[in-house]
Order: structure tokens, then C-alpha cells, then sequence
């Protein structure tokens, strides 16, 4: 099976070392995304979990001094609406601080992810360009042969050629795939940010209508 891989390889020509470059910076990528966003959305719920109780019974001093402990996004957009509790006039206020949060937080989880896409696409068109060019230098040398070997010499290259659009799309499939599941877990966390949110501001809301 190696050596299939590698003859494979050397037969498409050139252009399958641009795309194996692009298949190189894709996993890389794909492999922090997730890895962060998995993280992410573990921690995020474990530090909601011991936030919650201390929200719901009004002890928003321990819960702004465990969020402020943590970086994670949750705990950003707890700390900003807790920070406006007092001077808040209304609603909107405290909810206006906490978007402002998210408006900082959503590029953070988004970061990179589009890339997966762009590389997909410069795959599979650096394997089209390949067999292009590999058709041209066929036909080119086929005008130069023996015609009783133009056939077979011609069938050779095609099947040669071939290769690169081949790869470049084994390259695309994987990340546009990726790409998508990636970007279903980012949709979740924000998804879940925003739950978060109202509820953080309904806590408040109702703390602050009983102390007025």
C-alpha cells in the first residue's frame, strides 16, 4: 500500500506537492479548530454550572469573583453585565454590555475556520490546473512519436494527469467535511453564549426590581 502511495504521488508531477502543502496547513488547522472549540464549550459549561446556582440565588458578588477567574467566554460576558448592575438604568443597558461582549468573543471562535474552505477550493482547482498542464505536455509529446505508440503513450499520460485532479479532490472532500463540522460547533457555542446571556439578564433584572 506505501509503495502504491508513493508511485501515486511521483506520477502526478509537480503540482501534488502544492497540494500536499494545502492538505498539510488544512489538518493543522482543522486540528486546532476543533481542539479549541472542544475545549471551549467542556469549560464554558463546567464554569456555568457553578455560576448558575450563584446567579439564581443572588449572590452576584461570588459569582463576578468566580467568573473573573476565568478567560472563558462566558465568564466575559457575565463579568460585563454584572459590571453594570448598579449604574444600569434599565434592561438595555445590561444587555447592550454583554453583546458588546459577544461582539469580541464570536471572531475569537470563528477564527481560521473559513480558511478550511479557501484551501478545499485551491485544492481541488491546483488539481485541475495540474491535469491541464499534464494533457498539454501529453498531446505535445504524442505529435513526436512513432504513430503505432501514440495510443498507448497518450493513455499512459492521460491516466497520469489524472492524478492531480484526483488528489486535489481526496484534499477538498475531507476539509469541506471538516469545514462543516466545525462550523456546526461554533453555531452550538454561540447558540449557547446567547442562551446564557438572557438568562444571566433575566437574574439581574429580577434581583434589581427587588432591592428597588
Amino acid at each position: 500500500m506505501y509503495t502504491s502511495i508513493v508511485a501515486f504521488f511521483q506520477e502526478g508531477g509537480s503540482f501534488m506537492i502544492p497540494i500536499a502543502i494545502v492538505l498539510a496547513i488544512g489538518t493543522a488547522i482543522a486540528i486546532e479548530r476543533y481542539v479549541y472549540l472542544t475545549q471551549s464549550r467542556a469549560r464554558n459549561r463546567m464554569l456555568l454550572k457553578k455560576i448558575m446556582p450563584l446567579m439564581q440565588s443572588g449572590d452576584f458578588k461570588q459569582a463576578y469573583s468566580t467568573s473573573n477567574k476565568s478567560n472563558q467566554p462566558i465568564a466575559k460576558i457575565l463579568n460585563s453585565g454584572l459590571s453594570k448592575y448598579k449604574t444600569a438604568q434599565d434592561r438595555d443597558d445590561i444587555e447592550a454590555a454583554m453583546e458588546e461582549s459577544m461582539l469580541e468573543i464570536i471572531p475569537r471562535l470563528e477564527k481560521r475556520t473559513h480558511y478550511l474552505a479557501m484551501y478545499a477550493n485551491i485544492a481541488t482547482l491546483l488539481g485541475l490546473l495540474g491535469t491541464i498542464i499534464g494533457l498539454i505536455k501529453a498531446f505535445t509529446a504524442v505529435s513526436q512519436v512513432d504513430p503505432a505508440l501514440k495510443g498507448e503513450i497518450l493513455s499512459t499520460s492521460i491516466s497520469v494527469a489524472m492524478n492531480t485532479t484526483a488528489f486535489g479532490l481526496m484534499v477538498a472532500i475531507p476539509l469541506l467535511l471538516i469545514y462543516t463540522v466545525i462550523q456546526t460547533k461554533t453555531t452550538e457555542i454561540v447558540d449557547s453564549l446567547e442562551m446564557a446571556t438572557v438568562k444571566f439578564v433575566n437574574l439581574i433584572m429580577q434581583r434589581k426590581n427587588k432591592a428597588s
